[in-house]
């Protein structure tokens, strides 16, 4: 699934991360997995793509203050932390996001699982 697009995550105006080129559907697709699991067998996110030489290009971690993104590139930037709901809307808002971008490119939608 090699579909890709600049990836900027933002907390306000500061900037996390900020990638041209990064495999934003495939980036979907894991979310939505990860996304499904049950509550209980749900670890930290870490994105594992093998456009990347190191797991965690895009990472989620979950603390008592709440969930964090962050990626393994800029270890020492992070976004405040959310509650849950907030942060499955924002991934929900970006899985909508790139679905709909991939139709637009022609392509079958099904590569991303609807949320």
């Amino acid at each position: 699934m090699d579909i890709e697009a600049d990836l900027v995550i933002r907390d306000g105006s500061q900037v996390v991360m900020a990638e041209g080129l990064f495999p934003v559907a495939e980036l979907a697709r894991d979310l939505v997995g990860w996304l499904g699991q049950l509550d209980g067998d749900r670890d930290d996110f870490e994105f594992d793509s093998m456009s990347y030489a190191d797991v965690g290009e895009v990472r989620i971690v979950g603390s008592v203050e709440g969930w964090r993104v962050g990626s393994v590139s800029e270890p020492g930037s992070w976004t405040s932390p959310v509650g849950w709901d907030v942060l499955v809307s924002e991934i929900a808002q970006f899985v909508t996001t790139v679905r709909k971008d991939v139709v637009a490119l022609g392509v079958e939608p099904g590569l991303i699982p609807d949320l």
